[in-house]
């Protein structure tokens, strides 16, 4: 939302109409005003998601007047309680509770009739810039829509292209590195070839989009929905329309896809659902993925029907939850998923593999799985997540699933990462008074070993290493930003990048190679 601007034009041109002293408030108007820069006019989605009923869902009444009041934890979402008063509060939650006049709808051919290729993309026959492709570093700079291509050596800015508006999510790149696909929270999808540096065409695949996926053997796009309550695959290699699958749960309530990822020893997506309590697994191969002969015979007794087994490309497997689940993490071999939702005190432990619940885990504080990480410590592999809404960091044992230890931290937390060649877990305070704090953790004896403040009163997060993990790159997450490049064994600065709001970094080689320390 932004700030309720009424311009003296803008009073001018209401026409003065008999009316009582004191009008009821228009909800309509005050969102135009207010929301219609983060949501959109159509309420269909910006920066921030759509305002109907489709996607509000149980978010209503007294809750969603709460929400406009006092704005939401751990998002952009600004409280109103200083500006609006109850009255009109109570408006705009009635105004965005009003279903659209028509219903949304986004079919193939809808999909189709948006694809645009660049007619002047001439494909390179090897890399147009010296340094290594492989560590290239993508910055997704929010404050003009924009992502600048960085040589992970020289830290040259090689290009720097403009995307979709509002970039949600992580960019993906092919298994070979060439080729990266950027997704905005209104449904486009772009795909830029960075050995060319040239963008190669967009689609737009949805109305209101959370993030997209890549097959492990590169030749699918998945693409989660919001709005329609859809999965939408495209061809990697010309951004065409494969399927568009409709997400129902087994009783038939649609559900949002609240996020898609790669599962890529398994060779499937797998999905996680806003409103039912399902997990979906789609196959991106021929075989069906995991569900190989081999498989099927590892189940007997009717196991193959009870979890919903299906044949072939984009057969779906349904495996049922106790409560839907809207974050993910996963075990490196992707045997496990580790899942919670924004409810939720504890997080589930799902195997995969015989599909079902196996463990749960103590999880208070709103944790943020999608950017947790993992490591060996010692002889175990832990995993770790920060909380959205506690100055806590979670250290869990991924063989018996036990909490080892919880991590204080001087404030809630956004993103963690790491790399196989540093000793140290780089964890961010992304809200609250000590905002912009960094906390450099050691991963064996999980101790806070230093506190960073790179810039005081700013949001500084999100970080990246570079491929050998020598550097460690982070963002002051402020329009006027930078991103900066530590030295990851002496911590110290090395210098600053000026960037408008650098919200993301991500490096090729880390992404594609699934590097210890980068989330998924």
């Amino acid at each position: 939302m932004i700030r309720r601007i009424l311009s003296f034009s803008l009073l001018l041109a209401i026409p003065v109409m008999p009316s009582p002293l004191w009008a009821a408030p228009d909800g309509a108007v005050i969102y135009q005003d207010l929301c219609a820069g983060c949501h959109a006019e159509t309420r269909l989605g910006g920066t921030g998601p759509a305002l109907i009923p489709e996607t509000l869902g149980r978010l209503k009444g007294e809750k969603l007047e709460a929400v406009i009041a006092s704005g939401r934890a751990a998002t952009q979402m600004a409280g109103f309680a200083a500006t609006l008063s109850p009255q009109d509060i109570a408006a705009v939650a009635a105004y965005i509770g009003e279903p659209l006049a028509q219903a949304p709808v986004w079919t193939a051919e809808d999909i189709t009739g948006t694809r645009a290729m660049v007619a002047e993309y001439a494909p390179a026959a090897a890399p147009v810039f010296s340094g290594d492709p492989m560590n290239i570093t993508l910055v997704v700079e929010s404050g003009d829509h924009h992502i600048s291509v960085l040589d992970g050596d020289s830290f040259a800015v090689l290009d720097r292209f403009a995307t979709p508006f509002a970039v949600h999510g992580g960019p993906k790149f092919s298994p070979d590195g060439r080729f990266v696909f950027i997704m905005s929270r209104d449904g486009w999808v772009q795909k830029y070839d960075i050995w060319s540096l040239q963008e190669v065409g967009r689609v737009r695949a949805g109305l209101n989009s959370r993030n997209i996926a890549m097959s492990a053997d590169g030749k699918w796009l998945a693409v989660a929905n919001y709005l329609p309550a859809t999965l939408t695959i495209l061809s990697t290699a010309d951004l065409s329309v494969q399927k568009v699958v409709e997400v129902a749960g087994k009783n038939g309530t649609p559900s949002r896809v609240a996020a898609v990822y790669q599962a890529p020893q398994r060779e499937t997506f797998v999905l996680a659902l806003k409103d039912v309590a399902e997990i979906w697994e789609i196959a991106t191969n021929e075989d069906g993925g995991p569900y190989s002969e081999g498989f099927v015979h590892s189940n007997e007794n009717g196991m193959e029907e009870a979890l919903g087994v299906e044949r072939g490309l984009f057969a779906r497997r349904r495996i049922q939850v106790s409560a839907p689940l809207d974050d993910f993490f996963f075990s490196p071999d992707y045997r496990n998923l580790i899942g919670t939702n924004r409810e939720a005190e504890t997080g589930v432990v799902v195997n995969l593999d015989v599909g079902r619940e196996i463990a749960s885990l103590p999880l208070p504080g709103m944790p943020h799985l999608g950017s947790g990480i993992t490591w060996m410590r010692g002889d175990r592999r832990v995993m770790a997540t920060p909380h959205l809404t506690e100055g806590l960091i979670s250290v869990i044992d991924m063989k018996d699933w036990s909490l080892i230890k919880t991590i204080k931290t001087s404030g809630p937390g956004f993103f963690l990462r790491s790399h196989a060649n540093s000793p140290y877990v780089w964890a961010d305070v992304f809200t609250g008074e000590h905002k912009g704090e960094l906390h450099i953790i050691d991963k064996q004896t999980l101790e806070v070993v230093q506190v960073i403040i790179p810039e005081p009163g700013k949001t500084v997060a999100h970080t990246e290493f570079t491929r050998d993990g020598r550097y460690a790159l982070v963002s002051i997450w402020e329009d006027d930003g930078a991103v900066i490049v530590f030295d990851a064994k002496t911590l110290k600065e090395i210098k600053r990048l000026p960037m408008r709001k650098p919200v993301g970094k991500y490096n090729v080689w880390n992404k594609i190679s699934f590097e210890d320390g980068t989330s998924h």
